[in-house]
């Protein structure tokens, strides 16, 4: 499954501090030896450059300066089917306490929506929120927060 990819690799390389420049090829051989399929090895890559891409875009930061900080995000039927009400809940409450901004709670949609899974609960969404938020400058706070906020409640301390 994407999402299992996705996580490896964020646990692997990034959240370990491991090297980061490692050869495309050289990745994906690892992934196949760990087991995960080919296509889904590619469709998690381009997943992650997708991510990358959100960085060099305007589209998000147009949306956030067109909205006020009062506004009500309203989800499309394809968002709502794949984000359940706690997870909109879950992203509406991220957003009061500023680890959200209006930019990457859309940069947040817009990759739950780019995964090709028919099963999505809140905390695949907690980690897509980890993942954009440590790939944008600036969000280091935020980032801190939601990890706090992502391991304390894997060892159940908060949920």
């Amino acid at each position: 499954m994407m999402m299992d990819i996705l996580m490896y690799l964020f646990e692997t390389y990034i959240h370990s501090d491991a090297d980061l420049q490692v050869d495309q090829d050289e990745l994906e051989d690892e992934l196949l030896r760990a087991g995960f399929a080919e296509q889904d090895i590619y469709k998690a890559l381009v997943w992650l450059e997708d991510l990358a891409a959100l960085q060099q875009s305007d589209h998000h930061s147009a949306i956030a300066s067109m909205t006020g900080r009062s506004s009500t995000r309203i989800y499309t039927t394809e968002e709502m089917q794949r984000l359940d009400l706690e997870c909109r809940g879950f992203l509406m409450f991220l957003e009061q306490v500023n680890v959200l901004s209006v930019e990457t709670r859309e940069m947040v949609v817009d990759r739950v929506m780019g995964l090709e899974t028919h099963e999505f609960e809140l905390e695949d969404l907690k980690w897509i929120v980890l993942m954009v938020l440590f790939n944008v400058p600036g969000n280091e706070n935020a980032y801190t927060l939601m990890e706090e906020l992502l391991y304390s409640k894997e060892q159940g301390i908060l949920h």
